[in-house]
């Protein structure tokens, strides 16, 4: 069977495009993802993301060892399954500074303005708290408050707006800044994953074909034109795909793998750096030197606290609240984790925030020390814009071996800089007359950590991701450019990438709304280009 689109990848991106492809009874649609489908429980009850990583829902990738942070390897949980990272992630919607959408286009990306942008948005968007200037209502994924705070977060909020931050009810205006509690993509307190608010509603289509279990291997090519791919079931067998070659429409294959799996692929095909790809004896079809560059990561280090009450998270799981949530979709089971935090300049002449915070009633920290058995709280401090940049190279021509991540995180030292004031700024909130009934020890970094060589050390030791690896395959003109504004791939036929890797800049903020959008928008260019009917 030929098909008008071959969609890599059934993550944020690829259930959009699925989804929205197949609204034309005219165009016919494969969709490949090398996980399985999304019917693990801990999917879909909120708080019991974290039991998903390192495991068949997870690719549990590793980073190179961190120069900067004391040679420590960084695990990155990416989503392999239907919905991708949207399946696993931590489900807070937010879509960023207006400035980071101007940005892209003043680097020469014409139609990514925050003003072109917003539509779709809020074409993607059900809104439950009604449309308005920047909200909609009408589209797929649901958008929602918080159906349970803990009240450890609500101290966090009152504490913040103590030391006069501003309290915010809207992240995903123009300009956020300020403290609150994070809206979430779910549903009657259940996951809103794209593969339950794109996939599920389009999935009985006859135009659309979903196989799970088949890790894409290799682009087929003829000449600089992609003509289909090669992918390996969970069987051991390959299976090879072909594109409609129908004059009226020449197919195409988009990638919608992520930061790391696009660029793999790409390179797997011989299109990425020549001297890389000659070195590991992948012929070089077109010589591509930014692909796999410009990667770039959301770093953050936390504050942790004893709590002397016992109302964190970490007694959710009791039978009492897992009968609530089955029985009515409310209670503790219904927390995302990290409910409440906010956007904040570290100095106030800055056009925009430049630390996230994060608020958790629970212990999260990345320090090898078990502490004892207790109650704690976390509230952590994230770089939004880091200068660092790093690299995603191919480790084997192996195709299930994986790749190489190097983020080189720190080596700008600015971003250091930032991180040390964000620490300062988290003491502060959680000493704050708010947390009086709550606050016992402080367990991270430990009031014996006080100058600033301490702090620091204390970040190289202890500093997490928020697993928001963007900038691989980055949209742009210049010689480092992977795809065009349209997200073409430079110098190749048949071929877009539609993730976050094709983010010039990171977007200040949790990226799984912005890749929504890319995907929504992506749609939108693809379905201008009217596919003709096609023949078995």
């Amino acid at each position: 069977m030929l098909y008008n689109y071959i969609i890599v990848g059934a993550g944020s991106a690829g259930c959009v495009l699925a989804n929205r492809l197949t609204e034309n009874p005219n165009t016919r649609v494969l969709l490949l993802e090398a996980g399985k489908p999304d019917r693990s429980r801990s999917i879909h009850i909120p708080i019991a993301f974290r039991a998903l990583s390192r495991t068949e829902y997870d690719w549990s990738y590793y980073t190179q060892p961190q120069s900067n942070l004391n040679n420590r390897k960084l695990f990155w949980p990416r989503g392999k399954v239907l919905g991708g990272c949207s399946s696993i992630n931590a489900m807070i919607y937010i879509r960023g500074h207006r400035w980071n959408y101007d940005h892209w286009h003043e680097l020469g990306n014409k139609g990514w303005s925050f003003s072109e942008v917003l539509p779709y948005f809020k074409k993607a968007e059900n809104q439950e708290r009604g449309a308005s200037e920047y909200h909609g209502t009408d589209g797929p994924l649901n958008v929602a408050n918080l159906r349970y705070t803990n009240p450890l977060s609500q101290a966090f909020v009152e504490a913040a707006t103590e030391i006069g931050l501003e309290n915010t009810k809207d992240f995903n205006c123009r300009e956020p800044e300020g403290v609150g509690f994070y809206q979430v993509t779910q549903k009657n307190g259940k996951r809103h994953s794209t593969a339950a608010a794109y996939l599920k509603p389009c999935r009985h289509r006859a135009n659309l074909t979903i196989r799970t279990g088949a890790q894409v291997t290799r682009l087929l090519l003829d000449g600089t034109r992609v003509t289909g791919v090669e992918y390996i079931l969970d069987s051991g067998a390959t299976e090879i795909e072909k594109l409609t070659t129908t004059s009226g429409h020449q197919g195409e294959v988009i990638l919608c793998g992520g930061a790391i799996n696009s660029p793999q692929l790409l390179m797997l095909s011989g299109i990425g750096p020549a001297d890389h790809l000659k070195a590991l004896g992948i012929p070089v079809v077109v010589n591509l030197p930014g692909v796999g560059q410009n990667l770039q990561d959301h770093l953050w280090a936390g504050v942790v606290y004893e709590c002397t009450q016992p109302i964190t998270l970490e007694g959710a799981n009791t039978t009492g609240n897992l009968l609530k949530y089955l029985l009515f979709k409310r209670g503790p089971l219904t927390s995302n984790i990290a409910e409440a935090g906010g956007f904040v300049k570290t100095t106030p002449d800055l056009t925009k925030p430049d630390l996230q915070l994060h608020f958790a009633p629970v212990l999260l920290s990345r320090q090898n020390v078990k502490p004892r058995e207790g109650n704690y709280f976390t509230l952590f401090a994230t770089l939004l814009h880091p200068q660092s940049r790093g690299y995603i190279r191919l480790s084997s021509p192996n195709p299930l071996v994986a790749p190489l991540i190097q983020p080189n995180y720190l080596t700008d030292q600015t971003d250091l800089q930032v991180l040390l004031t964000g620490i300062k700024l988290c003491r502060q909130i959680l000493q704050a007359s708010a947390f009086e009934t709550f606050r016992g020890e402080e367990l991270f970094p430990g009031t014996q950590v006080e100058q600033l060589d301490e702090i620091a050390t204390y970040i190289r030791d202890s500093a997490g991701t928020l697993y928001h690896p963007v900038g691989t395959c980055k949209m742009g003109n210049d010689l480092m450019a992977v795809v065009n504004s349209r997200l073409q791939v430079h110098s190749i036929q048949g071929l877009r990438v539609v993730d976050a890797s094709i983010m010039p800049t990171i977007v200040g903020g949790n990226t799984n709304a912005p890749t929504i959008m890319i995907a929504e928008k992506a749609a939108d260019l693809l379905m201008t280009e009217e596919p003709t009917p096609l023949r078995n």
